[in-house]
This record gives structure tokens, C-alpha cells and sequence, in this order.
């Protein structure tokens, strides 16, 4: 294996996708900017999620870098508590949970674990 492909293969490991659904888009853009202050994201900080209009629930996905940790988030108001699934590989998808100890209350409600990815699934509420 050469080593771009390699290269290539610890940034998607250090990639976690995060879907926040059964929450209002206010609450999910306060996830979202929360995880920013720590890790880079696909998601620009003005591009808010927004609900769409259609017949079944809105989910907002973005995903992170957990490859470096910018700052510690702060702790953060949800108007209601929000359900989270974040997927990726074991050790980015524990550090990215960690990453919102200090910003919600953070309680794990599901996982599926993969060869080398696994999805957990989080409930989060106002700290």
C-alpha cells in the first residue's frame, strides 16, 4: 500500500458523520456550533439548517474532523432535548462524543458496531 492511500485512509478514520434529528433546526445549528468550536467540519458556521417543508422528520448531517481538537465547547441550551447518531470509526467517534461532555448532558441510547465503523446514538440535552 503506498502511502497517499494510507494517508487517505487515517483522514476518512478521523472523519465522523453527525445526523441530529426530532429537534428544531435552532437546536441542531447549537450541536453543530458546538462541535465546531472543537473539530473542522464539512458545514460552514452560516450555513444553518433549515426546515425543508416536507411530510416526514428533518434530518441536518455534517461531518467532522476529529483528526485535531481546536477548544473545549461550551455548555450549550437546547430549547428541547435531541437525538444524535454519530458514525465513524471507533476511536473518532469516541473522541467526538467526548468532545460534548462539556456543552450537553450526554446519554448514549443505541449502538451498532461495524468491522471498523460503528454508529452510537445520542440523546443530548441542555447542561
Amino acid at each position: 500500500m503506498d502511502s497517499a492511500h494510507q494517508e487517505t485512509q487515517a483522514e476518512h478514520a478521523a472523519e465522523v458523520t453527525v445526523e441530529c434529528s426530532g429537534c428544531r433546526p435552532e437546536d441542531a445549528q447549537a450541536i453543530f456550533t458546538a462541535l465546531r468550536t472543537s473539530f473542522a467540519s464539512d458545514r460552514d458556521a452560516d450555513d444553518a439548517p433549515r426546515e425543508t417543508g416536507g411530510a416526514g422528520p428533518s434530518v441536518w448531517t455534517a461531518t467532522f474532523d476529529v483528526n485535531k481538537t481546536r477548544d473545549t465547547p461550551q455548555p450549550t441550551q437546547l430549547s428541547a432535548p435531541c437525538t444524535v447518531s454519530l458514525q465513524g470509526g471507533y476511536q473518532a467517534v469516541d473522541q467526538l462524543r467526548k468532545a460534548l461532555l462539556p456543552a450537553f448532558v450526554v446519554s448514549v441510547v443505541g449502538t451498532a458496531a461495524g468491522d471498523q465503523e460503528e454508529e452510537v446514538q445520542l440523546r443530548l440535552e441542555s447542561r
